[in-house]
């Protein structure tokens, strides 16, 4: 039952509302003013809040704005009741969701609570998406040189400069960028991935650019790629070292002029995204080889963050397992299996060419083979 808190110095108005909502099955808390409503609001979570715009000392619109600063999420609907347009329009702009108007109309109070609400609900399931996002990305580790990749992270994910994270495979670099992209002033925008190993390079100018109707024999309809797709977020350019020099080429000009222009197309398209690109190849290396353009490099490499590989972090070991352990077990829908200490000193051990994603999976394969409790000889057996 979605919880609703009426403010209006008006009793009338106030029960009128109340009667209305009530009968809709609503829970619906009274607030004379500002003042009893900021004390409400401080004891109670609201879905939605409905108030009067002119009432003494604090008006609806300094109510919305100082409960904003604690919670800029919470829905607002403004009642005027002087048909003022610039006063709603005002009060949009500053972030209420819509406003109606004295005498209400009965039809238009219901639906813009109930549009309202269901705004409301989306943010919420937003918020629940997003926190399951980030706990599959999270960066485990207490280490020396864990503790200096999130350093760097916290430094440089509110600014919009260009990151290149490099690293073995299965280091954690899209976890790195995901980290930056969820730290970052662009966190509530898309976060669009590229493989750019996985496009094959004839294909890749239309992945990342789009493409328009009849551009080539397969291109049935017009395209967004992803760059256009990343506005106002941003694009994640993995394993950058495998692009073609063509698409190199395309993806410094849009670096350089923050614009693109599809496949087939020779109008210009602005775009605001942020990029970040990881490899596990020598850039430099490739450089000199002409395998990889120079001044692309530069472009992008701004700020280097170089993940560890686990070989060189074994005292995040132990964390490592814990987490995995658990999130496998939750995944899995079973109990969470403990692990021995001589179980954690063999895995401390053992070599780690395939870094996370390697120990992830031994992990993995000893939760469903092993027993309640992970020892060395599910070690020796099945890492």
């Amino acid at each position: 039952m979605a919880k609703i808190l009426i403010v209006d110095d008006e009793r009338s108005i106030r029960n009128a509302l109340k009667d209305i909502l009530e009968y809709e099955q609503y829970e619906i808390n009274l607030a004379e003013d500002a003042e009893s409503a900021l004390k409400l609001i401080e004891q109670n979570e609201y879905d939605l809040i409905l108030s009067d715009i002119k009432m003494p000392k604090m008006d609806g619109l300094e109510l919305m704005d100082e409960v904003k600063k604690q919670n800029p999420t919470q829905t607002f609907i403004l009642i005027t009741g002087h048909g003022d347009v610039d006063t709603a329009v005002s009060a949009i702009k500053q972030g209420a969701y819509d406003f109606i108007q004295k005498p209400l109309d009965l039809n238009r109070l219901l639906v813009t609570v109930k549009n309202a609400l269901d705004k409301t609900n989306l943010i919420a399931e937003t918020k629940i998406l997003k926190t399951k996002v980030s706990k599959k990305y999270e960066m485990i580790g207490e280490s020396a040189s864990i503790k200096q990749v999130k350093e760097m992270i916290d430094k440089v994910a509110p600014t919009d400069a260009r990151v290149l994270i490099t690293g073995s495979n299965g280091t954690g670099k899209e976890v790195a960028a995901r980290w930056i992209h969820e730290k970052s002033e662009r966190a509530m925008g898309p976060f669009i991935e590229v493989n750019c190993a996985a496009i094959p390079s004839e294909l890749i100018e239309s992945e990342l650019f789009g493409h328009e109707k009849g551009a080539f024999t397969s291109a049935h309809k017009q395209r967004k790629g992803k760059f256009e797709q990343a506005e106002g977020g941003t694009i994640f350019l993995d394993e950058i070292g495998d692009m073609s020099l063509p698409a190199q080429a395309k993806v410094l000009r849009a670096l350089q002029e923050n614009k693109i222009s599809r496949v087939g197309s020779d109008k210009d398209i602005n775009v605001n995204v942020r990029i970040l690109a990881a490899t596990n190849k020598d850039l430099k290396y490739e450089i000199e080889n002409h395998r990889f353009r120079e001044d692309l490099y530069h472009r992008l490499s701004v700020i280097l963050i170089q993940i560890p590989a686990l070989d060189e972090r074994k005292e995040d070991i132990p964390l490592l397992a814990e987490y995995f352990l658990k999130v496998i077990c939750q995944d899995s829908g079973i109990p969470v299996k403990k692990i021995d200490k001589d179980a954690l000193n063999a895995l401390q051990k053992r070599n780690w060419t395939g870094n996370i994603r390697e120990f992830r999976n031994v992990i993995e394969r000893m939760v469903i083979l092993g027993g309640a409790t992970i020892t060395k000889k599910d070690v020796e057996m099945y890492a």
